[in-house]
């Protein structure tokens, strides 16, 4: 059994790459994750990726924090110390709505990212894991989990046959010169 966790096709070009998406999902290979240093549109529905429910998170972090003030400014001013201020009700809605914005946003906001952290696994002290560092400059690549039952002779074959320019595995590296 070979050592091989990743076949990586590195490409140019992004439609190259597009092709070579189609190629292996033609052929059904399953294609681990595509690393690009630019967003490319279309990509994530070729790759079957669901839309994120960060907006969800968001919208709940959002509730919690308005009503966490809401209830907080209620008690203080109305239960806890009540002051007449200039004549008004002690419950007077509007005077709530700044303060009750302002923490929705905020608690939004932290939540959104702490949500975040803990679904990507990128808290503060972990190592990012990096495919090839050229995806970050000027190369496409597209990682296939090697572990499957496909040959990696055959996914590097089509590989070749989809354009990438070079073709690298843990332990060889194949260079095609197109």
């Amino acid at each position: 059994m070979s050592s091989t966790k990743y076949i990586l096709g590195l490409f140019d070009d992004p439609d190259v790459m597009m092709h070579g998406i189609d190629k292996l999902q033609k052929n059904s290979i399953p294609i681990y994750d595509v690393y690009t240093p630019m967003p490319i549109h279309g990509i994530e529905a070729k790759l079957g990726i669901k839309d994120s429910r960060l907006g969800y998170a968001a919208f709940l972090f959002g509730c919690l924090g308005g009503t966490t003030i809401f209830s907080l400014v209620y008690y203080f001013l109305v239960h806890d110390w009540p002051m007449n201020i200039g004549g008004k009700p002690y419950f007077a809605v509007p005077d709530f709505i700044p303060v009750t914005f302002e923490w929705s946003v905020l608690f939004a906001s932290f939540g959104m990212a702490f949500t975040f952290f803990y679904s990507t696994h990128l808290f503060p002290g972990r190592a990012p894991r990096v495919m090839d560092l050229r995806a970050t400059n000027d190369r496409f690549v597209i990682a296939i989990d090697a572990k499957g039952n496909i040959a990696h002779d055959d996914i590097t074959n089509l590989l070749k046959e989809a354009g990438a320019v070079e073709i690298k595995h843990n332990d060889r590296k194949y260079v095609s010169y197109e």
